[in-house]
């Protein structure tokens, strides 16, 4: 005879049909993750293309700013004492110039076979060091040419106001107008030189 603990133990014990019915863990559609992956990778090439593109306006204007530059300071010669040459700064305003004319001038022509070319000349890191080390350089070697002829400038301007003077403000202003953007295009520079991957 059974014991009434014994079979109320029996009764309370928890068999296979009394087990709690857990559900199936919920699996994620991967299909989300992959559109956002691709989602990601597009919105990348869309941004390097728009500073490659923004890079490569911003050269084409500091070539014709500096090619201006250029032209104006080459052809400021007006007789006697109102000849660029006899000036030290404005041979260096020209002598930078011209170095920035050329810099200017092979970077467009840089970029622009490699937006139209998949090979590119240089490999995508280095490109990217000589952009942003070339830009720098340049950019000092522009400022340091518009600070040393603004003072000798000034003071013809405060003795005599005539062309060869304007000439000079001309040529000045270009140089300066082309370190702004050849700055813009070093900011742009430093950041594609960040995101460089060096693994």
């Amino acid at each position: 005879m059974s014991n009434p603990d014994e079979a109320a133990t029996h009764n309370g014990d928890a068999g296979p049909s009394a087990t709690a019915f857990t559900p199936p863990a919920y699996v994620e559609n991967p299909t989300p993750a992959l559109g956002f992956g691709v989602s990601s990778i597009t919105r990348r090439w869309k941004r390097e293309d728009l500073l490659n593109k923004g890079s490569l306006i911003a050269r084409g204007f500091a070539f014709l700013l500096s090619l201006l530059s250029f032209i104006i300071t080459a052809s400021n010669k007006h007789g006697d004492w109102r000849n660029f040459d006899n000036y030290e700064e404005y041979r260096y305003l020209l002598a930078i110039a011209i170095l920035s004319t050329l810099y200017t001038g092979i970077q467009a022509l840089i970029h622009v076979n490699a937006l139209w070319n998949v090979k590119q000349i240089l490999n995508q890191r280095i490109s990217a060091m000589v952009d942003f080390v070339g830009d720098q350089v340049m950019s000092y070697l522009l400022i340091s040419s518009v600070s040393a002829a603004i003072p000798l400038t000034n003071r013809m301007r405060e003795g005599q106001d005539n062309a060869f003077t304007d000439s000079s403000a001309s040529a000045i202003s270009m140089s300066f107008f082309a370190f702004l953007t050849l700055a813009i295009s070093a900011v742009v520079s430093g950041y594609k030189l960040s995101t460089q991957s060096y693994i």
